[in-house]
């Protein structure tokens, strides 16, 4: 298991607000202590403004610098441009790892991204690095087709307005499981047979949600991607204090397990997820992701 991450990404924020630096830490100290055989190389990619502009406007880029809130969610902090980036360069390597050597690449990195569109950051989301990191891999890493699974308890709206405004290209294929109704209140329905939604609505059943999944990833796997990008959020929890869904930590092992056996190329970003039981939820996914038999 390959692990991207920069203790940078624990340079700005608040413990008062759910998107916090202790994410990150409690996590990668954990992950540290568990796993000592897991790889973390420093970052390699620098997410120049040329690679930005695959997803976002260039006013985008520049409204990131001006020292104002985004909205209540989303505030400004000095240098949030610069954290941004580097974690849209996380997902751009752990993309390039899963290209090259078929084996599990995680972006541990704060701020998330799957709610910034081009134009607006929004949701604790300044920059939309998996939809970078999408455009970039279909560009300049020869992956021909792209699937993002998006399993964040909130829908991946950037995301989804992104690479649907890149559809004609047949290149990517986007599926959203999340709570609805909920925040941002988008993903209510399918934008096309590329871009699909799977709602769940509040305290769903652990076995009801559980086949939503199960019915996303098949159809990530019937796009036959050459790369999966996963969005992946662990507020879905039963006890993540900003939803009201009701997975447990055996369920994000199971979706390690099901990711592993797929047998494709993955590359796995942190979005969400904002209980304590954080570092063993994304332990949990990771784990089986990494060990479970692979296919024959």
């Amino acid at each position: 298991m390959l692990i991207l991450h920069d203790p940078q990404c624990a340079g700005y924020g608040s413990s008062m607000r759910p998107e916090q630096p202790a994410r990150v830490t409690r996590t990668a100290h954990h992950l540290r202590a568990a796993h000592p055989d897991w790889t973390w190389p420093a970052l390699s990619t620098d997410a120049a403004d040329e690679i930005l502009l695959l997803a976002h406007a260039p006013a985008h880029l520049r409204r990131l610098a001006q020292p104002r809130d985004f909205d209540a969610d989303t505030p400004f902090f000095p240098g949030i441009g610069d954290h941004a980036r580097r974690s849209v360069a996380a997902a751009i390597d752990a993309a390039r790892h899963a290209l090259a050597h078929r084996t599990p690449a995680f972006a541990l990195m704060r701020p998330p991204g799957h709610h910034a569109t081009a134009r607006q950051a929004m949701g604790f989301c300044y920059l939309n690095q998996i939809a970078v990191a999408a455009l970039f891999a279909h560009r300049h890493l020869g992956a021909a087709r792209i699937a993002v699974w998006d399993f964040d308890a909130h829908h991946g709206n950037g995301t989804e307005s992104i690479l649907h405004a890149h559809a004609s290209a047949g290149a990517f294929f986007f599926a959203s499981v999340h709570q609805s109704p909920g925040y941002p209140g988008t993903g209510t329905h399918d934008l096309g047979p590329r871009t699909r939604n799977w709602p769940v609505a509040p305290h769903t059943p652990r076995a009801g949600h559980l086949d939503a999944l199960r019915a996303s990833l098949d159809a990530v796997v019937a796009f036959a991607p050459d790369l999966i990008l996963v969005s992946a959020g662990f507020d879905a929890y039963a006890r993540d204090p900003i939803t009201e869904l009701t997975l447990e930590g055996d369920d994000f092992a199971t979706l390690g397990r099901w990711l592993r056996a797929t047998g494709l190329p993955a590359a796995a970003i942190l979005e969400g997820g904002y209980s304590d039981d954080l570092p063993l939820l994304v332990d949990a996914f990771l784990s089986t992701w990494d060990n479970a038999p692979r296919p024959a």
